[in-house]
């Protein structure tokens, strides 16, 4: 989940240098988003177990956005072998109780962080493929946040669209830029990330160097230090204090916590203590918006259950191809045809070919 201030057009640039190429992550940070998923539902689950009257207060909490009529029927095909696929959407809305975290004085709301959980027919094995969030992409007509009729514009950020129209129009960008129909989507805000890490007492990371970084108010001396939900924001938020200071290179520090994060959940046994696993719970469905086919708490077990024999050790996380922008290099665009190739394996729930696993612009 990043959850970082979103700048455009004349506010600050995000050049990230040409030529640099990331570490492949290890396998293991590969395995991440699954177990975000499947622990999310886990939690829910335990904290459902509690009571009746627990079950119907965390499941009030639970927004729903009708997909069918906001989208209508222009949408890619479902293909009887296409598996399931799932938008997964971090927001940084600084509304009600994201004001103040981690940039408060942005107005609005964006989403940071996008990927698109395929889960092949079978459920055995599935990759999330992240699209960055500085991707120039063509945004279809929709409606906006006031209501009112939003044209199709075409060189728009994608993490612009959910500022302007809301969850419904990014899954319909989505589907658009690679003919994939998302059958559902999920969204988490600040809230609900910030209060997870409190409610488990923090969550242990090493770093390897100092990281000082202004822009995120990250201030972290090289070693182990045990991270509140305040500094974890700004940890997963951080590029100014670490490698070439892009947006693509900060992937690697956001999966690093990831790991960190659910490694700390299952050292301490949450399903032991239900007055911990009901705050959590609690907290996090506040913050949980997603699709009216997954708006509650049964509905999201039933998903879960369903994804129980996926196998992490073949789960990959991989981000769209892309390059950069021949006319501004603080953004970029999908590669091609890399990114063809990727949305087609996706598509018809074929293999993905190694090259559609790289991108050109790699950051640093």
């Amino acid at each position: 989940m990043t959850h970082a201030p979103t700048t455009t057009g004349s506010r600050g640039s995000r050049r990230a240098p040409s030529g640099r190429r990331a570490a492949r992550p290890p396998r293991r940070r590969r395995r991440v988003w699954r177990w975000v998923l499947l622990g999310l539902v886990v939690v829910l689950l335990a904290a459902g177990g509690t009571g009746y009257w627990l079950y119907r207060d965390l499941d009030g909490n639970i927004k729903g956005v009708d997909l069918d009529r906001a989208l209508g029927d222009d949408r890619p095909e479902k293909l009887p072998t296409a598996g399931q696929n799932l938008l997964v959407l971090g927001s940084d809305s600084r509304s009600g109780a994201n004001a103040g975290l981690g940039g408060g004085n942005v107005s609005g709301a964006r989403s940071d962080t996008a990927l698109v959980l395929h889960i092949p027919e079978g459920r055995r094995e599935a990759v999330a493929i992240s699209i960055p969030r500085d991707t120039l992409v063509t945004r279809p007509e929709c409606t906006g946040r006031d209501g009112s009729a939003l044209p199709s514009a075409q060189r728009v950020m994608f993490n612009s669209v959910y500022a302007q129209a809301g969850p419904a129009c990014v899954v319909k960008t989505v589907e658009q830029m690679s003919g994939v129909r998302m059958d559902h989507f999920v969204e988490i805000d600040f809230a609900g990330f910030k209060g997870l890490v409190d409610a488990i007492g923090g969550v242990p990371v090493t770093v390897e160097e100092d990281i000082h970084d202004t822009a995120s108010g990250l201030d972290l001396s090289a070693g182990t230090h045990r991270l509140d939900g305040t500094q974890a924001l700004q940890f997963v938020r951080t590029r100014h204090g670490i490698g070439d200071g892009s947006d693509l290179g900060r992937i690697g520090l956001q999966q690093q916590f990831l790991v960190a994060l659910l490694s700390e959940i299952k050292k301490q046994d949450l399903l032991g203590s239900p007055t911990k696993t009901y705050r959590i719970a609690d907290t996090l469905t506040e913050s949980l918006t997603t699709d009216s086919g997954l708006a509650s708490l049964t509905k999201l077990a039933e998903f879960g259950r369903s994804m129980n024999g996926v196998d992490p050790s073949t789960m990959e996380t991989i981000m769209l191809p892309v390059q950069y922008d021949t006319q501004d290099p603080n953004r970029v665009v999908a590669a091609q045809p890399q990114a063809d190739q990727l949305w087609e394996a996706v598509r018809t729930d074929g293999e993905i070919p190694e090259s559609a696993k790289k991108s050109p612009a790699a950051g640093g």
